[in-house]
């Protein structure tokens, strides 16, 4: 299916069979994945995948596909997140426009460690890595060793995976980039643009941070005004530099979402987002629900909707 052809009328067809639905949405982000990773796994040059995305884009569960499809080939994947890399809250971050720390700019990793580590594994195979504790704001340093072996990678995951302050000092022969994003849009019956690629990522993003990070709808608009900003600044422009771009849209989503994020946007009144709040609502009550528990334990989805 084309993006052209993602109308919400064809959506619902889709819909009345909601278990092939699910099955087959799922089903075919997998089959995008596998590919990836055979051309992986195809060249043994390539010992470091930077892994790149917007938020609520599917990195992690793109990350988790990718190593059981490297361990089913004959390796082994290693994932490390950019995060691990923040400096500690004792020493700061760089402020933003607006005169507060901005946690989106490279600028506050640790580039220097970045560099040492990477290129330790790129020459050696091995080195030993940090662990950043968001609940202390410290970062606990040589926190694990990663010893490559011969048919061994390492995923790199987090915004900046892609910008030339991280990758430029690696040998470009052991590198494989990856771009994941939501890169379709569904469409009313006229051929107009119903739900955005942003639009649809917010819906992932909302309905997971109220499930299991306690996060109110309000406070979550409130942070997609700077998750966008960090988005066009550091990420969109180094999205050209991957050798592959996946496109995690799943055509069940809009229906997979619809009760619950109606349920959820129907919470905000009187506030800067209700217009956008009620625009969503309108916009998902086109759907068919579908019940989320039908989804395959392996979906992508499943980041989202637990």
């Amino acid at each position: 299916m084309n993006d052209n052809k993602y109308t919400y009328a064809k959506i619902n067809e889709f819909a009345a069979d909601p278990i092939g639905f699910l099955r087959g949405s799922s089903a075919e982000y997998h089959k995008k994945v596998d590919a990836v990773a055979d051309t992986i796994f195809s060249d043994a040059g390539k010992k470091i995948v930077m892994l790149a995305g917007p938020s609520s884009s599917g990195k992690t569960t793109t990350a988790s596909i990718l190593s059981e499809d490297i361990r089913k080939l004959g390796g082994k994947a290693y994932t490390v997140s950019l995060d691990d890399f923040y400096f500690p809250h004792s020493v700061g971050y760089p402020l933003d426009e607006n005169g507060k720390p901005d946690y989106e700019c490279v600028e506050a990793l640790d580039i220097e460690l970045l560099h040492a580590k990477l290129g330790e594994l790129a020459e050696n195979g091995k080195s030993d890595l940090p662990v950043f504790d968001f609940k202390t704001g410290e970062r606990i340093n040589n926190a694990k060793t990663i010893d490559l072996k011969e048919n061994d990678v390492i995923i790199v995951e987090g915004l900046h995976a892609l910008n030339p302050v991280i990758t430029d000092t690696l040998d470009k022969e052991k590198l494989y980039k990856i771009y994941v994003s939501v890169s379709s849009r569904v469409y009313d019956t006229d051929g107009e643009v119903l739900f955005s690629k942003r639009d649809l990522r917010f819906v992932r993003r909302m309905v997971r941070d109220y499930s299991f990070r306690s996060t109110s709808v309000e406070r979550t608009f409130e942070i997609w005004q700077s998750v966008m900003r960090g988005e066009d600044k550091y990420l969109f422009p180094f999205e050209y530099l991957a050798d592959v771009k996946i496109d995690s849209f799943h055509p069940c989503e809009p229906c997979v979402f619809a009760e619950r994020a109606v349920k959820l946007l129907s919470q905000v009144n009187n506030s800067d987002f209700s217009d956008k709040a009620q625009s969503l609502i309108n916009k998902l009550s086109l759907f068919k629900k579908t019940d989320y528990s039908l989804l395959p334990k392996d979906s992508l989805l499943r980041e989202f909707t637990g």
